[in-house]
């Protein structure tokens, strides 16, 4: 994560829920013991322990809106080789405990009262998604633009979710027939339909896709003051 983890408590968080998101991401929900007051764009620090007091920590970007409950959400992909998302993976069950830090982040947050746009690319949509989630949660949808950058169908996260009035998906190389775009990359004319006057813009990506997405959001006016961006690397 483009943050450094704060000096806060380690927390026990009790795995409620487990879901696909798609063929290489799942979705785990957590209970605290107290409320989690995460923002939305916030993320948390999840931390495995082994008998042998070995430990591997990893940051991941909460999910869910904010909602002054004791849960929360973290959509983790597994990657190859990746030892905390290959356990989160394949060894980690419904009932089980682990270790949180957090929230954390106070630059890449929305306070859910201004407009906002949002431009993911692949796994890049997990905090954005809080967003979105957040302002459809307050009736405030016309708050919110959300634009998606993903290769296929296949690799839309919260696909039975994420379609609406507010968002748009773009695919890169493969497109459902239903779809009137044609495949292919991000262009202006997808960054310059979702503009809202005022906006502050959350990019979300890798670095490459960071990079292309605020190059164009400059060459559509809006001034560099009003871009933040998180940039995804590699979270195994």
């Amino acid at each position: 994560m483009a943050e450094a983890a704060v000096a806060s408590p380690w927390k026990p968080a009790r795995v409620v829920g487990i879901h696909d998101e798609n063929a290489r991401a799942k979705t785990f929900r957590f209970a605290l013991e107290g409320p989690t007051d995460h923002r939305a764009g916030q993320h948390y620090v999840l931390r495995l322990t082994a008998p042998d007091g070995y430990t591997a920590s990893r940051s991941y970007s909460a999910a869910s809106a904010p909602d002054g409950s004791n849960e929360f959400e973290l959509t983790v992909e597994r990657l190859e080789g990746g030892e905390v998302s290959t356990f989160l993976h394949e060894v980690v069950e419904v009932g089980d405990e682990l270790e949180v830090r957090g929230p954390i982040g106070g630059w890449f947050v929305w306070d859910g009262t201004t407009h906002a746009v949002l431009v993911g690319g692949g796994s890049g949509i997990v905090p954005l998604m809080a967003m979105l989630r957040y302002a459809r949660a307050q009736g405030r949808d016309e708050l919110v633009r959300l634009v998606v950058s993903v290769r296929s169908p296949a690799d839309l996260y919260y696909a039975d979710e994420v379609a609406g009035p507010e968002t748009t998906v773009v695919y890169t190389r493969e497109a459902p027939a239903s779809v009137p775009r044609p495949a292919g990359r991000l262009t202006l004319a997808d960054i310059t339909s979702v503009l809202l006057p005022d906006a502050t813009v959350y990019v979300c990506g890798s670095s490459g896709f960071a990079e292309a997405a605020t190059d164009l959001l400059v060459a559509a006016g809006v001034g560099a003051e009003r871009i933040r961006i998180e940039r995804f690397g590699p979270s195994g």
